[in-house]
């Protein structure tokens, strides 16, 4: 399993969410989603279809981007829960609250 940082901009006014986001939960097997537009995602999805799965919930002028993450990551006011998850999924840290 392979966690990704999903990023995107809707960049169209009165974008709906709803669709994107029902499909970024979907292909998850446990997500964190502590700032705005941007999530991370276990999944066993390579990174590609991770794109092509959603692409499909935007407009031609919005971006995304998907990437792997790796166990080097460190936080700064980030809610304990939030901080809680990224070290069971991704070890070793360096965060602080």
């Amino acid at each position: 399993m392979t966690t990704y940082m999903i990023g995107y901009d809707l960049n169209k006014a009165g974008k709906n969410y709803t669709d994107l986001i029902a499909e970024i939960k979907a292909m998850a097997n446990g997500y964190w989603h502590h700032l705005d537009s941007t999530w991370l995602v276990n999944t066993n999805l390579d990174a590609g279809s991770v794109r092509d799965r959603l692409k499909k919930h935007l407009d031609s002028d919005d971006e995304l981007l998907v990437i792997a993450v790796a166990n080097n990551w460190a936080t700064y006011g980030i809610a304990q829960s939030g901080n809680e998850w990224l070290k069971s999924s991704l070890q070793p840290a360096c965060f602080a609250t």
